[in-house]
């Protein structure tokens, strides 16, 4: 089984390389291939991860693995569609990121979850239609005004959709666990936003009813119809953001020494509840241990009841820490005159801290949450007092709290402290030093390396282990953080990248074929996040990346093939559930693909009609230079004629909201289109004016689809100083397409 971990690992990486390949290539904007080429590329590519998926599923020779890949390409097919689409839209200059792009890959990525029912592809077409809703209301490249009521509406829609989807997952209509926690997630923080009564003055106190109401349901589904330990603990998570979210509201407006008074009044209170809380439930249980009951119906009721006590003691203390460390920080602050409020808080911090640490027998949640508030005011006040001496005792203290404390979240957090109390020791020491970031994190890297390595030394038992689950993640995140550094000596960039991805990558493997499956768990997120944060840096072209990239994925595809085939991991019988894939609906599957290459086709076609039988309009523009994700560098364009005169700008400001409208274009004597007015139904056009369709923002601005001219990477500068016209495109119906920029 470990085999055949180590080689799915390794397809997954070499197929997730290739993809990303593909991305970095098309958002190049790769100035040899013409715009045929780049679209028989696209549906080349397309076509390739789909027919490879075929292949793979008739194969026999894989060793049993044959469907696993088919599985990974078909859904590598359906991401590469979403490629095509952006390359289509960068290549005819449409919006960069806009919704119709989103949505147009949604549209397969929806159908094939619901023929194969699998999980990557739910979790696909969930981020797709999110990112469609979310892009659409609230476009990136556009300025769209909403008013309040019409945010609050849209945050209820997001609420809705995503009860929706939790109910029908939960009633067993279809299965997926991502997709039930991520509605779950995503539905409570809709409802914590919408009772802002701040910004929704009415609707706002209703609200919170509402989200009071679903965390208490969730309570009693989550323990009395259908127990669910993770359930349970979302729902936890969700009370404590909502105590906190409604302290910070009240803090917005009734900021006082009262009312931090009344904030650690109000945690001492909370604690206190807490503990008798417990003694009830403790005296309770005894009483029902005693009466005639199986024991059985006892072991499950003990369960459960030990269950719903984690769940509410961790509530509890996120929450009394939260709001504990709030209050007492502004309570010193607002508090202290004559003596400096950091020396008060230091003071406070270790008579919260010691007293705790020697009274191990304190109630649990009492004793956690008074010490994470003691350490918390300590690492603000020793980060403010900045002397060296007083961190080196604070990190005794903090040091101290890892052999008293017991438990995996504990010693977590504790190995957190520890770490950032180095830190700011560190930052003390070379403060002065240049690039004295970049040493810091390094040291941290090497100290978390060395702990890792030999955690077998340095501690016994449990302690033991807990000591290694912390130093991996901090040495994989240090040295992760390392690759965005600048250089501490000549090339140490180009080495601290390079390390990063061979350490990532050996240690996924070694611990995937361990069977270690938190370390492998932990390598594979960080060796993604390099993959995928990576897009960004400079330290070559996206263009020289998608070739490294492409051929790593093909490395990685053929070695892990041959280890395959020499160590002769295979399938065990009865357990390949990828096989059943491609195998359902195969007839849909192909259907599915073959709309995906007649949009492709399509959209190509009627731009290119558009390109050679539009009226040719030159326009003034203002560019700028950002970047999208998917396409790469692009120029944004704001044209003369994108703000309307203050009579239409009021006119369309009374309308309210986004609306579609059409604008009456008239040529002036240089040859440049200049705004007219609005068209109106039954007006005629001029010979020298032109109708063009466009947004409006409901405000100042108008966006006509025109805005975006994605330019080869790098040359966005040198485009805004260069480019003062656009010459455009504007068809009989009024669509436009961006032909090209100009000097004159």
């Amino acid at each position: 089984m470990l085999r055949l971990n180590v080689t799915r690992v390794g397809f997954l990486m070499g197929v997730s390389l290739l993809l990303a390949a593909i991305i970095y290539f098309f958002a190049a904007n790769w100035g040899g291939l013409g715009r045929a080429d780049k679209i028989l590329a696209s549906a080349g590519i397309m076509v390739l991860f789909y027919g490879a998926a075929f292949v793979f599923s008739k194969m026999k020779i894989v060793l049993g693995h044959h469907s696993f890949l088919s599985a990974i390409f078909l859904v590598g097919g359906c991401i590469s569609f979403g490629a095509a689409v952006a390359l289509l839209n960068q290549i005819y200059n449409s919006h960069a990121d806009n919704y119709e792009l989103f949505l147009v890959w949604s549209i397969p990525a929806l159908l094939l979850a619901f023929i194969t029912r699998f999980n990557p592809f739910y979790v696909l077409a969930y981020a797709l239609v999110h990112l469609t809703l979310w892009q659409y209301f609230f476009p990136s490249s556009l300025y769209i005004v909403r008013s309040d009521n019409e945010i609050w509406l849209i945050g209820c829609m997001f609420a809705l959709i995503n009860l929706i989807l939790f109910v029908l997952i939960e009633s067993k209509c279809f299965s997926s666990a991502p997709l039930k926690y991520a509605s779950f997630v995503v539905f409570h923080i809709s409802v914590l936003v919408l009772t802002n009564s701040t910004q929704y003055e009415v609707s706002g106190p209703w609200m919170n009813i509402v989200c009071i109401a679903a965390i208490a349901l969730g309570f009693y589904y989550f323990i009395k119809v259908r127990l669910d330990k993770v359930m349970l603990t979302l729902n936890g998570l969700a009370a404590s953001a909502y105590a906190v979210f409604k302290f910070l509201e009240l803090l917005s407006e009734h900021a006082s020494t009262s009312f931090f008074v009344f904030g650690l009044l109000f945690v001492a209170v909370l604690l206190t509840g807490n503990f008798f809380f417990f003694r009830f439930l403790n005296k309770l249980g005894a009483r029902d241990a005693s009466t005639e009951k199986s024991e059985e119906n006892t072991q499950a009721g003990a369960h459960h009841g030990a269950l719903v006590g984690k769940i509410v003691s961790a509530t509890v203390t996120v929450i009394g820490v939260l709001i504990g460390s709030i209050s007492l920080v502004g309570l010193v602050l607002l508090a202290s005159d004559e003596i400096e409020p950091q020396h008060v808080l230091f003071v406070i911090s270790l008579l919260f801290v010691l007293p705790i640490l020697l009274l191990p027998r304190l109630n649990a949640v009492i004793r956690y949450t008074v010490l994470t508030i003691g350490y918390a005011a300590g690492l603000i006040a020793i980060a403010w007092i900045d002397w060296a001496g007083l961190t080196l005792l604070f990190l005794a203290v903090t040091t101290a709290g890892w052999f008293k404390l017991h438990g995996r979240a504990q010693h977590f957090f504790i190995y957190s402290l520890i770490n950032l109390n180095v830190a700011i020791l560190l930052f003390q020491l070379f403060e002065y030093i240049q690039q004295a970031y970049s040493f810091i994190v390094l040291i941290l890297a090497a100290l978390n390396a060395v702990i890792y390595a030999s955690h077998h030394l340095l501690a016994k038992g449990v302690q033991r282990q807990h000591l290694r689950e912390c130093g991996l993640p901090f040495m994989l995140l240090l040295l992760f953080w390392l690759t965005f550094m600048d250089d501490i000596f000549p090339y140490s960039y180009e080495l601290f990248n390079l390390i990063h991805f061979i350490v990532v990558t050996a240690l996924a493997f070694l611990f995937v074929r361990r069977g270690q499956v938190f370390e492998a768990a932990v390598s594979l997120v960080f060796w993604f996040m390099f993959l995928a944060y990576k897009y960004y840096d400079l330290f070559w072209t996206l263009f020289h990346k998608s070739i490294t990239l492409a051929l790593l994925g093909v490395v990685a595809i053929a070695v892990t093939y041959i280890y395959a085939y020499r160590t002769r991991a295979s399938v065990p019988e009865g357990t390949d559930s990828y096989s059943r894939l491609l195998r359902k609906s195969p007839i849909l599957i192909a259907v599915v693909i073959a709309l995906q290459l007649g949009y492709v086709g399509y959209h190509a076609a009627t731009s290119e009609a558009l390109l050679s039988s539009g009226a040719s309009v030159k326009l003034a523009i203002e560019p700028l230079d950002p970047r999208s994700l998917l396409q790469g560098d692009y120029v944004r364009l704001n044209y003369g004629i994108s703000t309307p005169p203050p009579g239409i700008a009021k006119e369309l400001e009374a309308r309210g909201g986004a609306r579609r409208i059409k604008v009456v274009l008239l040529r002036g004597d240089n040859g440049v289109y200049e705004f007219e007015r609005l068209y109106k139904a039954g007006d005629s056009i001029k010979g020298n004016e032109i109708v063009i369709n466009g947004i409006s923002n409901g405000w100042d601005s108008i966006y006509y689809g025109i805005e975006t001219y994605f330019v080869p990477e790098g040359t966005g500068t040198e485009t805004e100083r260069n480019a003062h016209f656009a010459y455009v495109k504007v068809g009989t119906n009024g669509d436009a397409l961006l032909e090209r920029l100009s000097k004159d």
